[in-house]
Order: C-alpha cells, then structure tokens, then sequence
C-alpha cells in the first residue's frame, strides 16, 4: 500500500480555492500510485498560524476580521462541502484523511472545530474526529470536541486512527486507539522539528504500529494577498512552517522522510502486517496491558448543549 503525505499549502481563507489544490494533489498522488493521501492539521481553509502574531488583548479589530472570514470559509459537513473530495475518493478507489476547520452549523451556527475527517474508498465519511483540547490560543478559535470521534475504522490499508497535533501527547487518547487494534496512525499537526519526528517514532515503538505525521509546508508568499494587513503578520520571505512529513515504520524506524521546506509529497510504502508482526513482544494494549493494576474508560457518547423534549 503507498501512502502520500502532502504538505503542500493550501489558499489560506479560501475553502473552494484549497478544496481545488486538493483536487490536483489528488490527481497527481494517484498517477503515482497511492492509495491513501492525508492531508495536514486543519488544511481547509488552512491553520490559523495568525493567532501565534497577534498580542493577546492587540488589535482585536484584525483578529475579529481575519476570524470572520475562516469562519465563513470553514467546512460545514451538513451542507455537503467535502462532497468534491468525497467523489474524488470514490472515484479513485481511494483513503483520504484530511484537517479541516469544522463549521457547527447543526446547533450554534458559528463555533469552530479543529477536526479530521477519514473518507473511505467509497466516497463516505468513516469517522470525524473533532480536537479534543486546542492549545493555548487556538482556544480562541476552536470549541473542545467530544469523544464521539475516538475511534479507529477500518480501510483497504488496514485500521486507521487519527489524532490531531498535541493531542498525540495526551497518553489516554493514544492508549484509547491502541485499544481498537490501530495499526495505521495518522497525526495531522502544524508542529514540526526534532522533538515532533522523536515522539512520531516513540508512538511508533509504543504502538507498534505505522505512524504518519504531517504539517504544512508554507513561506509568507504563500499567503494570499487578501488577507487582511499581511504584511503586519507575514514577512514575503519567511518560513511559517517548515512542513516535516514523515512515516515512521511500526517498531520506531524511520520509513521516509522527514521532509522539510519543500511545498511537496513524501511517498512511502507501508503494510499492516508489519504492524501485527511488531506487537508480538510488545502488545500495550495487549498482554502488556495489565487491566488486573489499571482501569481504563473512554465515553463516547456525543455531547450536546442542549436537549430538547417535546
């Protein structure tokens, strides 16, 4: 199975322009072969890097105006805003798991969700995960999601989990995949660096499983001109992220990457098998997971703000 990490960027508050680069990363990643893409942290309508250069308490007006505009360019799932990529999927017979800003539009109409999405080969949405703890400002930005999404689906490439950014530090989250047998984990995130690729190999060895990690791979000239006051936050030249993909093989190796500064693809290939073969001496959630010392729980009942009786 052939997996592609892109990390490409994407039209900053511009969901149908991001949405079209999808489409053409799809289109190329499939002529090489793939059969799984995932895409970074919150790549529809891509992440919101502002909220690191803004002052807390600052210009309050351009933060209200920049967070208007990703609020109308985020995804709403109910009106059908992934369907050219579900049908990209479907058509091409292959696994998508891709960030996006989610849209509440089913009950407050404007709270945001920092959220992957798993689309399976047929087009469908096999689990919607939102991000369980946002960090530090993105509390600005983003709502806390349940644990509805906690779950681990089943794909042609085999189990899939995904858990976004620095909830991949959150040691129950993980073990809650571990517990539904993941063997493909996949960590969409905007952090990159040493200490990124040195815990996506720790989740590798822990889990015994494959571990992909993907952030976004942007310059200030990838910005577009129409974000309000660019050049206040963004200088032409600069790095904003250095990207980082990398596939990291179960045991801990390292299978490809990690791939810096370039605004492109890594490939590798990858097989579950592999991921069973490694738990034979460590199993977490397996014979080494002593539930005679330890008790774990996960509720994965949806949380809503109000129920309604009538």
């Amino acid at each position: 199975m052939k997996v592609a990490v892109i990390q490409k960027p994407p039209v900053l508050l511009d969901r149908d322009g991001t949405i079209a680069r999808m489409l053409e990363s799809i289109e190329e990643t499939v002529a090489q072969g793939a059969s799984l893409l995932v895409f970074p942290e919150a790549y529809i309508p891509g992440y919101p890097t502002w909220i690191w250069r803004l002052k807390p308490g600052g210009d309050m007006a351009l933060a209200n105006e920049i967070h208007a505009r990703l609020r109308q360019n985020a995804v709403c799932l109910v009106r059908g805003d992934l369907k050219p990529i579900q049908q990209a999927a479907k058509k091409h017979n292959v696994t998508i798991v891709a960030g996006i800003n989610e849209l509440d539009s089913e009950v407050s109409g404007t709270t945001l969700f920092n959220t992957v999405v798993i689309i399976g080969a047929n087009g469908e949405i096999l689990n919607r995960h939102r991000k369980l703890m946002p960090t530090n400002p993105e509390r600005m930005v983003w709502g806390m999601g349940d644990a509805s999404g906690l779950k681990v689906v089943d794909t042609p490439a085999g189990k899939l989990g995904a858990l976004i950014c620095w909830e991949n530090y959150m040691p129950l989250a993980r073990y809650a995949l571990y517990a539904q047998g993941v063997e493909i984990y996949v960590a969409p995130t905007w952090d990159a660096g040493e200490s990124w690729v040195a815990t996506m190999r720790h989740i590798a060895k822990e889990a015994g499983c494959w571990v992909i990690g993907t952030a976004t791979a942007m310059q200030g000239n990838d910005v577009p001109e129409s974000f309000p006051e660019l050049r206040k936050l963004f200088d032409a030249d600069e790095w904003i992220n250095d990207g980082g993909a990398v596939v990291a093989k179960p045991g801990g190796a390292i299978a490809a990457g990690p791939m810096n500064r370039e605004k492109g693809i890594l490939y590798a290939e990858i097989d579950a098998e592999a991921s069973r073969r490694a738990r034979r001496s460590l199993d977490v959630a397996g014979h080494y997971a002593r539930p005679d010392v330890f008790a774990f729980s996960v509720d994965r009942r949806p949380k809503t703000p109000a129920e309604f009786t009538d």
